[in-house]
């Protein structure tokens, strides 16, 4: 009910099944450890831009993704496009 109160709707995966969102899982783990538990947000937008922030600068960045042959988003991008520009 609180979602459906704040017009937002649930999305749950297979009962089980530890490898359906494994990803986002991670992500928003880290997420809460670097930025969302580190202080008390005084609103949205101070909230958004630390998230915004962290997410620029040190996860697409810095952190390498297993997912992406031990290379950063950032690095992975490059590669792409580059292979794909010859």
């Amino acid at each position: 009910r609180l979602l459906a109160n704040n017009g937002l709707i649930g999305s749950m995966g297979r009962s089980y099944g530890a490898g359906d969102n494994a990803s986002m899982e991670s992500f928003f783990s880290l997420l809460q450890k670097n930025v969302l538990n580190t202080r008390r947000w005084e609103n949205r937008e101070d909230l958004r831009l630390a998230i915004v922030t962290w997410i620029e600068t040190k996860y697409n960045r810095r952190r390498r993704q297993r997912a992406l042959g031990k290379l950063t988003p950032v690095e992975f991008e490059m590669i792409y496009a580059a292979a794909n520009a010859a």
